[in-house]
């Protein structure tokens, strides 16, 4: 279903010139408006998704006033600054305009949960809800002005191209960077405990994830992580090292051989036994029998 804005507003002496042009990415919709203004003009606004408002031109003697309230303080701001804002969903501001003649701004709409879809962990949805009123940046004025060309032109570049612009101008504005990793959890001692046992009992066959995840309550892929976040390995790495030590008690007995030790460690093959015991020990089957005499 294509993205809709959803917003609701009341204002007064605003005076649109010609027509708002519009262009919609993946997600997010770019309104670029250009506005008459009375000697008085405001109003309250209601979105219901995120938006960015970003001033690119003005004309007049000063700048629009945001407030949370309709009676409230204005809102700080520099006046020889283009203003932009995140509103975040639901939140209302109401907005004074006085000495101002004309405006051109564009807004950003967009669809939080295409967002989060398209950033993932980048992207707390917390940071969606937290507003950033008044600041200015020039890289964002810059790219609204690239977004604003794509607007008005009769055949804009590829969808691409805009889109890359939009979702950078967001990124920009609500400061996102690379998620910091998660700490992932340890096992408790009694699950760590529980998953060694079964492991060291039955190590020389394959022992499914399905069958320790069972025995610590857990789902595969926390037990996997919760494993590693315990021991540093994972657990078919931790198996294969008991197989090795199980081999190695077996190497040390004359009367086995290197096919025997093998097939009792549960290895395909000999040839399979050599490459994992050099991969995990750094010497072949045969050298470290020898050195260990």
């Amino acid at each position: 279903m294509t993205f809709q804005p959803r917003m609701n507003n009341r204002i007064d002496g605003f005076k649109v010139v010609g027509k708002i042009h519009s262009r919609q990415w993946n997600g997010i919709i770019a309104d670029l408006t250009e506005v008459q203004c009375t000697h008085y003009a405001g109003g309250y606004y209601l979105a219901q998704d995120p938006r960015l408002f970003i001033l690119l031109d003005v004309e007049g003697d000063d700048r629009p006033l945001v407030k949370m309230t309709a009676n409230g303080a204005a809102l700080p701001h520099d006046p020889y600054q283009r203003p932009i804002s995140y509103v975040p969903a639901g939140m209302d501001l109401w907005v004074d305009v006085i000495g101002v003649r004309y405006m051109r701004h564009l807004d950003l709409h967009f669809d939080a949960q295409t967002l989060l879809q398209r950033l993932g962990e980048d992207l707390d949805p917390r940071r969606l809800a937290e507003p950033r009123l008044l600041f200015s940046d020039p890289r964002i004025v810059a790219l609204g002005q690239l977004i604003a060309t794509e607007c008005v032109t009769a055949r804009p570049l590829h969808d691409l191209y805009g889109d890359s612009l939009a979702l950078a101008l967001i990124i920009d504005a609500m400061k996102l960077g690379p998620a910091v990793p998660r700490q992932r959890s340890a096992l408790a001692s009694w699950q760590l405990r529980r998953a060694l046992e079964f492991m060291e009992s039955n190590c020389l066959r394959s022992i499914r994830l399905e069958e320790l995840a069972g025995l610590t309550g857990l789902s595969q892929s926390h037990f996997s992580r919760a494993f590693k976040a315990s021991t540093g390995t994972l657990p078919h790495q931790w198996q294969m090292r008991m197989r090795i030590q199980r081999a190695q008690q077996l190497l040390l007995s004359d009367d086995k051989s290197l096919s025997d030790v093998a097939a009792e460690t549960g290895f395909a093959d000999q040839a399979h036994f050599t490459r994992i015991f050099r991969q995990m020990t750094g010497a072949t089957p045969a050298h470290w029998r020898r050195a260990h005499k």
